[in-house]
């Protein structure tokens, strides 16, 4: 059911920008139409708003079509004190809520029961241990058993992590039996650490890469990059701007965009079974799944990145489009 192509939901909880209802529900249907019956969110994500902005806008599609995937490792908790304040990690929404780390069983447990609660869903597909850099330990030893124990009574289908910190998914990967990574902005036109070691353990091992954050949180999804887009969550340094402008002007003398390029290569390791690509808006989405569809760019593209010193020289150039299947 998980096809190529999923769609990342945090722009649904307001993301750097707020949207409205309607906007959430329609870029939700435009990746619909393109074909998208993956969709994954976390209660990180604007304090729950992106998974009550999902579940609204899936209400009504049989559920058997489509899969969802949210995330354990944040209990949000009400905070009285600071609800005439905005959230302080990045999304436009009240801070009527706080983030509490909690990676024991029972913060499991009380996680995706608030997250179906706002799904409004009686199932989640996917569950993911969500950023667990720095509780390492409760998050091998008490998260994971506890999805284990969930997928083995079949109440999920499918377990996994998400984090941009490779040396942790390289950790699940070799100390469990996880399905899925989620690896968030680690292995994209700008950087390709993951190339190290995760992703040769995940073929080896037989654990599916959903790669997000393929547009390093925007600077990759302009034509014309520059000074003022995000970097993985903040401002791009100017060192990293020039990078991407060095990489653009190359795709652009060979007639392919840099979104499409990012896109592109990203779909392009064999470990990669799914491209997570967030969107703000209904056209944003058809941009970028009309996009992800598209013809790979020409050979001669990537050996001239390769060759000026923009890409590794190791990276899986990418042959065949993704589809929606």
């Amino acid at each position: 059911m998980i096809g190529r192509l999923g769609l990342g939901c945090a722009q649904l909880g307001n993301l750097y920008t707020a949207i409205d209802d309607e906007t959430a529900s329609a870029t939700v249907a435009a990746a619909w139409d393109a074909g998208v019956r993956y969709f994954d969110t976390a209660p990180h994500y604007g304090l729950g708003l992106s998974e009550r902005r999902l579940g609204a806008a899936l209400r009504g599609r049989p559920r058997d079509s489509y899969a969802v995937s949210t995330k354990v490792g944040r209990l949000l908790v009400p905070s009285p004190s600071t609800a005439g304040e905005r959230d302080p990690d990045g999304f436009v929404v009240p801070a009527s809520e706080r983030r509490v780390w909690d990676f024991s069983a029972d913060g499991v447990m009380r996680s995706l029961t608030a997250s179906l609660d706002r799904l409004g869903l009686h199932r989640i597909d996917l569950v993911l241990i969500h950023d667990p850099e720095d509780h390492a330990r409760p998050a091998l030893e008490e998260a994971y058993p506890a999805l284990h124990a969930l997928r083995a009574e079949g109440v999920v289908r499918a377990i996994g992590v998400g984090s941009t910190r490779t040396e942790i998914l390289d950790r699940f990967v070799a100390e469990t039996d996880i399905d899925v990574v989620l690896l968030a902005g680690r292995y994209t036109l700008l950087e390709q650490p993951a190339l190290d070691s995760l992703l040769p353990a995940c073929v080896k091992r037989g654990v599916s890469v959903f790669n997000a954050g393929v547009f390093n949180s925007g600077l990759l999804a302009v034509d014309d990059p520059h000074a003022g887009l995000p970097y993985d969550y903040e401002d791009a340094p100017d060192s990293i701007v020039t990078r991407a402008k060095a990489i653009a002007k190359v795709c652009a003398g060979h007639g392919v965009s840099l979104p499409r390029a990012a896109l592109a290569f990203a779909a392009g390791h064999p470990a990669v079974r799914s491209l997570v690509i967030g969107s703000q808006t209904a056209e944003q989405a058809r941009r970028n799944f009309t996009l992800a569809a598209a013809p790979p760019p020409p050979a001669e593209m990537w050996s001239e990145l390769i060759a000026d010193g923009l890409l590794r020289s190791d990276a899986p150039i990418p042959a065949d489009p993704p589809d929606a299947s």
